[in-house]
């Protein structure tokens, strides 16, 4: 169990720190252990760092699988699930830790974190596109999936960026609300 509280741990310190900010020692002792004991567990900081980055891409797109198979109207879905992002930002670690790594990933692990938020986009597009597939089937939606797809994850691209970049909340529900009337009026029937 010591592996997931020093993984843990070191979700807290990447999030609020950076990889950089970040020192094994900090991540030791908040855990209760000997720096050293941590590499029982992981080879280095390295290691440490892209373990916590796949325990983060992991939960990220088990939220979307998990929000999505919820059978909603998609209006209902789609605005919720905006609204759900947000929480979750605000709420969750993970996802802050996600988002500061995507948008600024150590440099030299740069390829790596790269991999994993293509690989990530690709299986949040792929579970969306099917959506959009069965919403336009239905009659429910105008257009083509993969066109709707692409949009939608622009929509949610700039919540996040406004997430991570702003702390002014009405700022925030100014775009929120742009982004999902503009969205919404160029989808729905």
């Amino acid at each position: 169990m010591k592996s997931e509280d020093i993984k843990k741990a070191a979700l807290k310190y990447f999030s609020i720190h950076g990889y950089e900010g970040t020192s094994l020692s900090q991540i030791a002792e908040d855990v209760g252990i000997k720096k050293q004991s941590i590499y029982s567990h992981f080879k280095g900081k390295d290691d440490l760092f892209l373990a916590v980055l796949k325990d983060a891409k992991e939960m990220e797109l088990s939220s979307y699988v998990a929000y999505f198979k919820q059978k909603q109207e998609p209006e209902t879905a789609l605005y919720g699930f905006l609204e759900e992002m947000r929480r979750m930002f605000q709420e969750n670690e993970s996802l802050k830790f996600w988002l500061r790594m995507e948008f600024f990933p150590p440099t030299h692990l740069y390829k790596e974190v790269q991999r994993e938020a293509v690989d990530l986009e690709n299986q949040q597009e792929a579970l969306l596109e099917e959506l959009f597939d069965s919403w336009i089937s239905e009659g429910s939606l105008l257009g083509k999936a993969r066109t709707l797809t692409l949009a939608y994850t622009g929509v949610i691209v700039a919540i996040m960026v406004e997430l991570a970049y702003s702390d002014d909340p009405k700022r925030l529900e100014e775009k929120f609300e742009a982004l999902w009337t503009v969205f919404w009026r160029g989808i729905s029937q």
